[in-house]
């Protein structure tokens, strides 16, 4: 095997079977201790991938299989050995000649043989590229899928969050409608007891005014409470006596709950556990994609980290263009393909010349009882160095074989350049994306800062009675949609990330 090439074949090897390549860390990640659940990385399911994925072995065992045609193109051809026997021996002058052995080998012209194993070489170079492209491939679609489950992941968690907080704002609303409740027995009471005497009536009415005052502020703290708990996650209840005395004051009319604002929340989280059953789904679908990606049965389960981060990537667009072209498998098959018929060339050209054979012929000669002549050489055996010379006289057949091979090696340049100008425009895409998903990324992090002020400040409106349900699950739906889509925006940047990386051939 050509020296040249022995080096790719160790290093596809070691990138499909030797865990090296992965770091230390992440081999310790892979196998957990006892009791443990095994948490695997990202490299760890590149790893897999790459060993167990079918096309990749598949273009691995193609180059594996072209390696073994260079000490073919390089090979004599093989030596002929002639052999006749007479039936009836003839008669000569030195006896009777029985059998004649010819064997002959024949030599191509100097540097056909050199040209072969360089065409070969370059084919195998092909094949290796080739195989990187497949392998290059491979890991972008695990690591996109991979960035959509952490996405999904984060949706999920994103979600749950959001039906607590309703289960939190429904608390609210409850204490809401039992304050309204209790507010209006207690007014029915004291109205049918102040018919006795027009000056008590009005000593009674004035009396819910003076402890409106103070219930009001008892009512203020209340509504701090309520929305820092909701804020933090934890229960209002504690709250619902401030809310009672804000719905006792002047305001009395505005803060009284009713019972449809419950309804309206419990039908608002109803459809937000839809949507929580309907990411578990797709959830399961992406993985069964995925391990489909690994060659691995579709219910086997995919460890995800529990939060989704963003991967920071500078970007210097001379470096990366550089080695986009040169390094892109791509280009580099087609580079090989262009040598391959330079060398088919220079190879034919040498085939047009006189190929040279060299042999020796053997003559099997007995003895006779009347030698004629010469009795000395009687039945002795001849031994004949022959030369043989072969004549390339039709020249159009030499001529058409290079001229194809020379029309093809500028179709292969034609097609690198080609595929240069695609990369390039590739490369421009995929920044602008990038950049698009970082700019996003920012948008919807401050659109969600604000709109969780915002909904903590309604929230106390709300309980307050200054603000209606339906503008509080209006702002609800927009923070779990900025939620949403930051984690969106982030896995769309990772998966940009990740093209770059493919691009390159990192």
């Amino acid at each position: 095997m050509n020296r040249k090439y022995k080096y790719p074949l160790v290093i596809a090897i070691n990138i499909l079977l030797c865990p090296a390549v992965i770091p230390v860390s992440a081999r310790q990640s892979a196998s957990p201790t006892e009791g443990q659940q095994p948490v695997d990385s990202l490299s760890v399911y590149l790893e897999q991938a790459a060993r167990n994925n079918p096309q990749v072995n598949a273009d691995f065992m193609l180059y594996k299989a072209s390696l073994e045609k260079i000490p073919q193109a390089g090979a004599f051809s093989d030596p002929e050995l002639e052999i006749g026997l007479f039936i009836k021996p003839m008669e000569t002058l030195m006896g009777k000649q029985v059998a004649d052995f010819t064997l002959m080998q024949m030599f191509p012209w100097f540097g056909t043989r050199k040209a072969a194993r360089g065409e070969a070489s370059e084919m195998a170079r092909m094949a290796y590229e080739q195989f990187r492209d497949t392998r290059n491939n491979l890991w972008y679609e695990v690591k996109a899928q991979w960035y959509q489950l952490c996405n999904l992941n984060e949706q999920y968690r994103t979600m749950k969050t959001n039906i607590h907080l309703l289960c939190q704002l429904e608390q609210l609303a409850l204490n809401r409608f039992s304050a309204s409740s209790a507010q209006a027995t207690s007014l029915s009471v004291s109205s049918s007891s102040s018919s006795s005497s027009s000056a008590a009536a009005k000593s009674i009415s004035s009396m819910p005014l003076a402890s409106a005052s103070g219930n009001d502020m008892a009512g203020m703290g209340g509504m701090g409470n309520a929305a820092s708990a909701i804020a933090s996650g934890t229960s209002i209840g504690t709250s619902s006596g401030g809310m009672s005395g804000m719905g006792g004051g002047s305001m009395g009319s505005t803060a009284t709950g009713s019972m449809s604002d419950v309804l309206r929340i419990q039908m608002e989280r109803a459809e937000l556990e839809d949507n929580l059953a309907t990411l578990q789904s797709a959830r399961l679908t992406a993985e069964a994609r995925f391990n489909a990606l690994l060659n691995r049965p579709s219910d086997v389960p995919v460890h995800v980290p529990d939060s989704l981060t963003q991967r920071f990537y500078r970007i210097d667009e001379h470096i990366l263009i550089d080695s986009i072209l040169t390094h892109n498998p791509m280009i580099t098959m087609l580079e090989a393909e262009g040598e391959a018929f330079r060398a088919k060339a220079k190879m034919e050209r040498r085939m047009s010349y006189p190929m040279i054979g060299i042999g020796l012929q053997y003559s099997l000669v007995n003895k006779v009882a009347d030698p004629m002549g010469m009795p000395d050489m009687n039945g002795k055996d001849m031994v004949m160095p022959m030369l043989k010379i072969s004549l390339p006289l039709f020249r159009r057949k030499y001529n058409a074989q290079q001229r194809e091979s020379h029309n093809y090696r500028v179709a292969s340049e034609l097609k690198r350049d080609n595929i240069q100008n695609q990369l390039q425009a590739e490369y421009i895409n995929v920044r602008q994306q990038l950049d698009d998903a970082a700019r996003k990324v920012l948008l919807y992090e401050q659109q969600y800062s604000l709109s969780l002020s915002t909904w903590q400040l309604m929230v106390r409106e709300f309980s307050a009675g200054r603000q209606s349900l339906t503008d509080v699950i209006q702002v609800e739906r927009q923070m779990l949609d900025y939620k949403l889509k930051k984690s969106e925006a982030i896995a769309a940047y990772n998966t940009m990330v990740a093209a770059m990386e493919k691009l390159i051939a990192r």
